[in-house]
């Protein structure tokens, strides 16, 4: 559940709807899906646009992105700035902060292996992400891995907003379901001798269980150091009732959109889960969490739970 600064719960499917309200309808998909279609993600871009309204509409309270909105593009960053109150009502100011709040934790994390000497950094599912773009640490490098088709469109965007890809930046294209993500971190120069840090939101909702676990099992096999901070969806059966068929609606919804929802999990089991896989240190951040390690925030999130798994 998501809780508002009123204290009225929110489901995790009410959440879903304000998500795809913030971005254009697309046109019927493939059966495959956009991905598939050779289409960017709707979800990034829903995503890109509620964080570049938190620095409009919060003032950057909990999570400062100078490049968030002009990596939207300017008739975007426009309606953004012109329709303020679309992204401050209800559901979509819960979700503007729960996305301010898990990019916030995943790059507090990044400090925190960074300072442990880790000097390479994997976006996996990087959409319109901009932590690359806005790296002060020299000798780290970024690799962003993304479907090739949201990557194409990243590109893109980023030319015509004249933000430079850097030389510490290596984009990857990869399909989770398909590549190995080993095999492509290799290709692109990523040393897999050496610890790495990982952040994966927004991503394991649409993917198999396989496909996760193949690539959580490859993020603990690396050297002692690495580790992943990654969102998750809560197990439908562990949500309240009118929350899980809300839940099973938009995901319907989603599915007829060609981004169907895949995955969910029971907290417990996916802990023990990934200590199997190897993992050592875990850390399961809720709402109670969040809210307490970043006060600022005015709504926080708990229908999609983030793990921080260390090797």
């Amino acid at each position: 559940m998501m809780t508002s600064d009123n204290s009225k719960p929110v489901s995790a499917a009410a959440v879903a709807v304000a998500a795809a309200d913030c971005a254009a309808d697309p046109a019927p998909a493939a059966v495959a899906g956009l991905l598939g279609a050779g289409r960017p993600s709707r979800s990034a871009l829903a995503v890109a646009m509620l964080r570049a309204a938190h620095q409009l509409l919060d003032g950057a309270s909990v999570f400062a992105d100078p490049l968030a909105l002009s990596i939207i593009g300017p008739e975007l960053a426009a309606e953004v700035r012109d329709d303020p109150a679309r992204f401050d009502a209800g559901l979509a100011r819960v979700l503007r902060m729960a996305m301010a709040l898990r990019s916030r934790l995943a790059e507090d994390e990044l400090a925190a292996a960074v300072a442990r000497g880790v000097r390479q950094y994997v976006v996996l599912g990087a959409g319109l992400d901009t932590s690359a773009y806005r790296n002060d640490v020299p000798d780290l490098r970024v690799f962003e891995l993304d479907h090739p088709a949201t990557q194409a469109w990243k590109r893109g965007l980023l030319r015509a907003a004249g933000i430079a890809v850097p030389a510490t930046l290596s984009l990857v294209p990869v399909d989770f379901e398909r590549d190995t993500l080993g095999a492509a971190l290799a290709g692109a120069g990523c040393r897999l001798d050496q610890p790495v840090f990982f952040s994966w939101l927004g991503v394991t909702l649409y993917l198999s269980d396989q496909a996760i676990f193949a690539t959580l099992a490859q993020v603990a096999a690396l050297p002692a150091g690495s580790g992943i901070v990654f969102d998750y969806g809560v197990a439908p059966e562990l949500l309240e009732p009118m929350a899980r068929m809300g839940m099973q609606h938009i995901a319907r919804k989603y599915a007829a959109e060609g981004e169907p929802w895949k995955s969910f999990f029971d907290p417990a089991v996916l802990a023990r889960r990934l200590h199997g896989l190897g993992f050592g240190a875990l850390a399961d951040v809720g709402a109670a969490e969040l809210l307490a390690r970043y006060p600022a925030a005015h709504s926080v999130g708990g229908g999609t739970r983030l793990m921080l798994a260390n090797v």
